[in-house]
């Protein structure tokens, strides 16, 4: 086998179930092998953004590394956002990345597509990824590829390969299998009885989950832990979706002042905090009415364990779930917690008022209770605090590093990676950037429900500047769009619409479906609105 083939068949091997991409001239070699060897399905979208966001929202559904394939240059820096969300996020994304081959780098002429120098490229992926390598030799290549990849699958982050265009057809080595790195026995046990002994001594003790139980696939021990701590459950902005239908007591999804006024006090009253998987930011705290006290708080994130002024290294959450899970009896010691029923939207009252972004919830909402929970993929704006009003369910969104862009690309890479029909909510701002995405649909079998927030504004950054007129947009008439890039697409302005619109959009297959709904300026949802305000009265001197 040559070099390409043992990358993609080490891929397959770590969870990957495609390659998203964008072909040129110093990567057709490497496209070439991709397509010949047929190891994975080769997808090309449009633009690299998007092809990012596609291989961000494989990963982040299905488990396991995505995959972007681009070129030198003029490819890779336009992957460079994408990539850095995938950062932030902490999801595992592989950047395969053609490159000059040797003898053209020592040719002495400036090359196409290169910047300042020929490493411009690698110096800056190396500040958006956790490893890098050069695969310049097929001898050194195999345990390069190995040590790389695992590093993605570990550190749950993005990975850097680049691959000189005289190197994909090399005759290559199998790459290997890297048994993972064990935590201290020692170490692990001793952070596992001082967590629960903090446990055990709290009055309010509260168990909190956020994005990196999803991308380790630790839900259901989760869930387990949580039964058997018998202690309440919330999940982050970021982590709205984790748990769902696992039995665990979930209480909801916590957001400070925007939020339930109940689950925002309890958290911010627990005196035993236990953060797992959840990134400390400010999407997730910053609107709380009081500042959470980290040293009541467990904080297990990033490979490591902090609790109070104890810092334990090199504890993998995975690990530490596992010793907790073995030192917990299978009955519950103390009174178990509840789950609280999830506040959502509905039903929809199908009348000729005009459609809100809470309507768009209970229709949603009115749609799961006929075909069960839906995948959702969504942008960043007033879209994602809609989905807060959503029944729980699966949902992929950029909640932290808030890109634009996000939703589209990423409810195509979701139907790829898994097969299930995504409804995608996106705004109208956002739409403009990557929307045009959708007319890859037709070649490859997608038929996603897009409803795109149709406010002629960015309207969420309006709420914060209201007098501005850089945030109008104009209004696009996106469904009459929709036909020429192979899907259909309706326009809806009342509630009554809206319910007729996604119902027959619902029964349509085979095609995309586009729902181009006119919301009023100023239209915002509650949490968004409660949002605004949270965040203007936390803003205010004294």
């Amino acid at each position: 086998m040559n070099l390409a083939e043992q990358l993609l068949d080490a891929l397959k091997r770590r969870g990957a179930t495609e390659v998203f991409g964008i072909p040129g001239d110093f990567a057709l070699p490497l496209f070439r092998e991709i397509e010949r060897s047929a190891v994975l399905p080769l997808i090309t979208l449009s633009h690299e953004p998007a092809v990012g966001f596609a291989a961000d929202a494989a990963a982040r559904m299905r488990g396991g590394l995505g995959v972007a394939a681009v070129t030198y240059g003029a490819g890779a820096f336009n992957l460079v956002n994408a990539v850095a969300g995938a950062y932030a996020e902490r999801v595992p994304l592989v950047v395969l990345s053609g490159a000059p081959a040797a003898h053209e780098a020592a040719s002495g002429y400036l090359l196409h597509h290169q910047v300042k120098t020929l490493d411009s490229q690698w110096r800056l992926f190396r500040e958006l990824t956790v490893d890098q390598a050069r695969l310049d030799d097929a001898r050194s290549a195999p345990a390069l590829i190995a040590r790389v990849l695992d590093a993605a699958l570990r550190a749950s982050r993005p990975v850097y390969l680049e691959i000189p265009r005289d190197m994909p057809g090399q005759p290559c080595d199998e790459v290997p299998q890297t048994p993972a790195p064990q935590p201290d026995p020692l170490a692990l046990a001793a952070c596992a009885d001082e967590m629960l002994a903090r446990l055990q001594r709290a009055e309010r003790p509260l168990l909190m989950v956020g994005v990196e139980v999803r991308r380790y696939g630790l839900e259901a021990r989760v869930a387990e832990l949580a039964r058997r701590l018998a202690v309440p459950v919330a999940t982050t902005f970021m982590g709205r979706g984790l748990l769902t239908d696992t039995g665990a007591p979930l209480r909801g999804t916590y957001l400070g002042l925007a939020g339930e006024p109940g689950l925002s006090a309890e958290v911010e009253a627990a005196d035993a905090l236990l953060l797992l998987g959840v990134i400390v930011s400010d999407t997730n705290f910053a609107v709380s009415a009081q500042r959470i006290d980290l040293r009541h708080a467990i904080q297990a994130l990033d490979g490591r364990v902090v609790i109070g002024h104890h810092v334990y290294p090199e504890l993998p959450l995975a690990a530490l779930v596992d010793a907790l899970l073995e030192r917990v009896p299978t009955t519950p010691t103390r009174t178990a917690a509840a789950a609280a029923p999830s506040p959502c939207a509905g039903p929809l009252v199908a009348d000729d008022a005009p459609v809100t972004p809470l309507d768009i919830a209970a229709a949603v909402n009115d749609l799961m209770l006929e075909e069960g929970p839906l995948p959702l993929a969504c942008d960043v704006g007033d879209c994602l605090f809609t989905t807060m009003d959503i029944a729980p369910t699966a949902l992929i969104a950029p909640g932290y590093y808030a890109t634009m862009g996000y939703g589209v690309p990423a409810g195509l890479g979701l139907q790829a990676a898994t097969g299930r029909r995504p409804l995608v909510l996106v705004g109208d701002g956002a739409f403009q950037m990557t929307g045009w995405e959708l007319g890859n649909a037709r070649r490859y079998g997608w038929d996603p429900v897009v409803l795109v927030f149709n406010n002629a504004s960015w309207e969420m950054l309006r709420a914060f500047e209201p007098a501005a007129r850089f945030n109008d947009l104009g209004t696009w008439d996106f469904a009459s769009m929709a036909a020429g890039m192979g899907g259909d697409g309706q326009v809806v302005h009342t509630r009554a619409e809206l319910q007729a619109a996604l119902a027959l959009a619902w029964r349509r297959r085979g095609r995309f479906q586009l729902l181009d709904i006119r919301l009023a300026p100023g239209a915002l949802s509650p949490t968004l609105a409660r949002f605004v305000q949270a965040v203007k009265r936390l803003s205010m001197p004294g």
